[in-house]
């Protein structure tokens, strides 16, 4: 039987002005810096790969 989801906290104070300023600073990122962006998360997680071995 699945469980009921609980409701989204409501973001106040402090938390909510950092939310909303993160947000923007998504938003306002041009193709480019995305692009640069996923360049560099495609680098560590090829680096990471190397590290990481997995035994089964």
């Amino acid at each position: 039987m699945a469980r009921p989801i609980a409701e989204t906290p409501i973001l106040t104070g402090a938390d909510a002005i950092r939310f909303e300023r993160l947000k923007m600073e998504v938003e306002n990122l041009s193709g480019e810096q995305r692009a640069e962006n996923t360049r560099k998360l495609k680098e560590a997680v090829a680096k990471a790969k190397e590290r990481i071995t997995i035994c089964i």
